[in-house]
C-alpha cells in the first residue's frame, strides 16, 4: 500500500515536498487532486504530483485533508504544467496553480455566484451559415484538415492580409474537427475579445461554445470552467489563460493575431501562451494554426526554416482592394505653416471629404491623455513623477497630471517648481487632445474616444464599439484598442496621427511594434463596397517599417529587420532571459545587479551574459531596476543556470529580483 505523496505547493521553492497518507485516506489520493498540507505553522493547498512507497527524510508529516474527488489535474495538465516550470523559470506548483480558475485556488470545491453577468445568448442571435471559400481559403483547410485527420502534430503559419478571411478557416476547420468527436481552443488577443468576435462562434456554434477571459466574475469564470471540464462545451473562445482548458478530446488550437504582446504573461509564471500552445498542441498530437497578416518575426523565421508550414491569404474577400496609404512627410507642415499642427491639411481635407460622404473615419494615436508633458521655457525643467523615471501626462478631463507607471497624481503648477518662472508650457499630445482639436475642427460630428481611460467601466468597451457599429458615431479617436480584429465596413478613412510613437522606443523590438500597428490599423478601412484610404504622419518617412507597411509588404519588412536581429544576435536567433534587479536604493540595485551578473558568469564561461544595465524605464514605483540579459539558443539550459545560482547567491535585504524568459520588452 502506498503511503506516501510527493506534494507540489505554489511557492517559490523549487521542490516537492513528501507528506504521509494517513490510514484513513490511503485508497482515496490521486495523483492530480488537490490537498491541505501543514507548511512551518500554516495549513496549504498542495497538489499530489506522486506517489511512493518509502520515506526520503526522518520526519514526515500527515496530509491533513483531500479536497478533490476526483483529481482536477490530468496526466497532460500536468506533463504541460511540468514543461512550463522547466522553461518559464517557476516552480511546478506555480505552474499548476496558474491553469487552476482563480475561484477555487484556496481549496474551495466550487463557487457560487449572484451577480448576474450580461452573456450573448445564441437564440438571440440568427444563426450563420459556412460561407462558400475562395481558392486561398479552400487550399489552407485542406492543408489543416490532412494533419487532423491524420490525428498529427504540425504548428500552421496562416499569414493572410487583412480582411482575406482568415477566420472563416478558422470556424471550417473546428466545423470539421467537431465532426470528428474532437474539441478545439480558439485564442484571441484580450483586446479583440469584444461581443463581435464572441457573437460570430456563437451565431455558428450555438451552446457549444464556453468564453474565458479577465472580465468574467470569478464565479463565472469557475461556471465556465466546470462547463469545459465536464464536457459540455466543445470550443472555448478566450484569451491568454484559456489555453489551459480543462479539454479531454483536444483536436484543434488556434491563436488569431499571434503577434500580440497580450499572449505573454506579466507575472509568475511569466509564460508566453503560443509556446505553451505549441507544447500543448504537441502533447496531445493535433494542429496549431497561429494566425496573422502581420506574424512575429520569431514564427516567420520558423515558417521561413521549415519548423512551421507556411500557408499565405494574398487577396481579401470579394476581391476588395486594400487601402490606399498616403505618408505625410511632417516636416514639410513644419516648414510651411507657422506652429506645429497636429493634422496635416491632408489629413483635414480626407476627413471633410469622409463626413460629406456620410462615411466613418478612425483616428488613430498610440498615446492617451491630453498633453503628453509638461515644460518650463526658461529652465527646461519637464514634470516627472516622484516615484518613477517617467513623465507626468496631463489629462484634460481631470485637470490632473497622471503617471501612467504607478497612478500617482497631482495639480499641474502654474509657476515652475524649480525656477519658480511662469513659463509652464503644455507640450505633445494624446487622444484625449486630439478629440478635442477635431470636434473643434469638425463641431457638427459625433466622436468618440477609445483608450484605457474612457474603457474603465465595465461594458465600456462594448457600448462604444456597438454605437459606432450602429453609426451613432462617425469617428472612433483611440489608441492600440481599435487597432486590430474590428470590422466595420462603413469606415472609408483610417488617420494615423503619429506614426513615430512606438518607432523612438529604447526597445529591440520597436520597428517591428511600428509595423505591425500601422498594418493592423489600416486593415480597418476599406472593409466596404466603397475602398478606403490610409493617412500616416511622420517626422521619419524613409524609415522602412513605414514604409512597407505603407506597401503593405510584410516581406519587404522582414527581411530589413531580420539582418539587423541577426548582427545584434537577438531573437529568433537566440533566447533571451532577462533578470531585473529592483531596490529603493539606488546603488544597492546597481552593486546586487553587478555581482549577480558576476556569479552567472562564473558558474559557466560560455554563457552570454549582458549587462547590467539600467532599465528603459530605470526606476518604478520607487523602486530601481538594472537588468541583466542573457542569450543563448538552449532556454531550459538557461532557465536551470539562473536556478542554480540564484539558489547559493546572496540576496541583501530590500533586493527584489524577477526572471522573465522570452520578454517582449526591455
Amino acid at each position: 500500500m502506498t503511503k506516501f505523496a510527493e506534494i507540489a505547493v505554489a511557492l517559490p521553492i523549487d521542490k516537492l515536498f513528501q507528506y504521509r497518507i494517513p490510514e484513513a485516506l490511503c485508497g482515496s489520493l490521486r495523483i492530480g487532486s488537490r490537498v491541505f498540507v501543514p507548511f512551518g505553522p500554516r495549513t496549504i493547498v498542495g497538489y499530489a504530483v506522486g506517489l511512493s512507497d518509502a520515506p526520503e527524510v526522518k520526519e514526515v508529516r500527515d496530509l491533513k485533508g483531500i479536497i478533490d474527488k476526483e483529481p482536477i489535474l490530468t496526466d497532460e495538465m500536468l506533463a504541460l504544467t511540468k514543461w512550463i516550470s522547466e522553461n518559464y523559470f517557476c516552480t511546478w506548483g506555480e505552474a499548476i496553480e496558474a491553469v487552476i480558475p482563480a475561484g477555487i485556488k484556496k481549496g474551495k470545491e466550487a463557487i457560487g455566484s449572484k451577480i448576474k453577468v450580461p452573456e450573448i445568448k445564441p437564440e438571440d442571435l440568427s444563426r450563420s451559415e459556412p460561407h462558400v471559400l475562395t481558392k486561398e481559403q479552400a487550399d489552407a483547410l485542406k492543408e489543416i484538415v490532412e494533419y487532423i485527420d491524420k490525428g498529427r502534430h504540425r504548428t500552421f503559419l496562416l499569414h493572410g492580409i487583412t480582411a482575406s478571411g482568415k477566420t472563416e478557416v478558422y470556424l471550417q476547420a473546428i466545423d470539421i474537427v467537431l465532426a470528428r468527436g474532437r474539441q478545439a481552443i480558439m485564442l484571441v488577443p484580450e483586446i479583440a475579445l469584444t461581443p463581435q468576435t464572441i457573437e460570430r462562434f456563437v451565431s455558428r456554434f450555438g451552446h457549444r461554445v464556453a468564453v474565458i477571459h479577465s472580465h468574467l466574475t470569478p464565479a463565472k469564470r469557475f461556471l465556465e470552467w466546470k462547463k469545459i471540464k465536464e464536457g459540455r462545451a466543445d470550443i472555448v473562445v478566450g484569451a491568454r489563460s484559456a489555453v489551459f482548458s480543462p479539454m479531454s478530446r483536444l483536436g484543434l488550437i488556434i491563436i488569431d493575431e499571434e503577434h500580440e504582446t497580450s499572449y505573454k504573461q506579466d507575472d509568475v509564471p511569466r509564460y508566453h501562451a503560443r509556446e505553451v500552445a505549441e507544447e500543448r498542441a504537441r502533447i496531445n498530437q493535433c494542429p496549431l494554426i497561429l494566425g496573422s497578416a502581420t506574424p512575429s518575426l520569431e514564427s516567420f523565421y520558423k515558417a521561413k526554416n521549415g519548423r512551421y508550414t507556411l500557408i499565405k491569404l494574398t487577396k481579401r474577400i470579394e476581391e476588395r482592394l486594400l487601402p490606399k496609404v498616403k505618408i505625410v512627410d511632417m516636416r514639410m507642415e513644419l516648414e510651411t505653416r507657422k506652429k506645429i499642427a497636429i493634422f496635416s491639411k491632408v489629413l483635414l481635407d480626407a476627413i471633410d471629404k469622409a463626413v460629406r460622404a456620410g462615411k466613418q473615419s478612425i483616428i488613430f494615436l498610440n498615446r492617451r491623455g491630453f498633453s503628453t508633458f509638461i515644460n518650463c521655457k526658461k529652465c527646461g525643467l519637464v514634470l516627472k513623477c516622484r516615484r518613477c523615471d517617467a513623465v507626468m501626462v496631463y489629462h484634460f478631463d481631470e485637470k490632473k497630471l497622471i503617471c501612467h507607471y504607478c497612478n500617482y497624481r497631482q495639480d499641474p503648477p502654474d509657476i515652475c517648481p524649480k525656477c519658480r518662472s511662469g513659463y509652464i508650457r503644455y507640450f505633445g499630445l494624446g487622444t484625449e487632445k486630439v478629440e478635442s482639436e477635431l470636434a473643434h475642427a469638425f463641431p457638427r460630428i459625433r466622436i468618440a474616444r477609445m483608450d484605457s481611460d474612457t474603457t474603465v467601466k465595465k461594458g465600456s468597451h462594448d457600448r462604444i464599439l456597438t454605437k459606432f457599429k450602429a453609426g451613432e458615431t462617425d469617428m472612433l479617436v483611440g489608441t492600440q484598442m481599435i487597432a486590430k480584429g474590428l470590422d466595420f465596413p462603413q469606415v472609408t478613412l483610417v488617420g494615423v496621427v503619429s506614426a513615430d510613437s512606438t518607432l523612438n522606443l529604447p526597445d529591440f523590438r520597436a520597428s517591428e511594434r511600428t509595423f505591425n500597428l500601422l498594418t493592423q490599423v489600416g486593415g480597418r478601412a476599406g472593409r466596404g463596397e466603397d475602398g478606403g484610404e490610409v493617412i500616416v504622419q511622420t517626422y521619419t518617412p524613409g524609415h522602412y517599417a513605414i514604409l512597407s507597411a505603407a506597401k503593405h509588404d510584410y516581406e519587404k519588412f522582414y527581411d530589413e529587420e531580420i539582418t539587423s536581429r541577426k548582427e545584434l544576435f537577438f531573437p529568433p536567433f537566440v533566447d533571451l532571459v532577462k533578470v531585473v534587479v529592483r531596490a529603493r536604493n539606488e546603488e544597492y540595485a546597481r552593486k546586487t545587479a553587478e555581482d549577480l551578473a558576476e556569479a552567472l558568469r562564473a558558474e559557466d564561461r560560455e554563457a552570454m551574459v549582458a549587462g547590467p544595465a539600467p532599465a528603459p524605464m530605470a526606476r518604478v514605483r520607487g523602486y530601481y531596476r538594472y537588468n541583466v540579459l542573457l542569450k543563448g539558443t538552449d532556454r531550459a539550459a538557461m532557465c536551470a543556470l539562473v536556478k542554480k545560482v540564484l539558489t547559493v547567491f546572496h540576496r541583501p535585504h530590500g533586493i527584489l529580483i524577477a526572471v522573465d524568459v522570452d520578454p517582449i520588452s526591455m
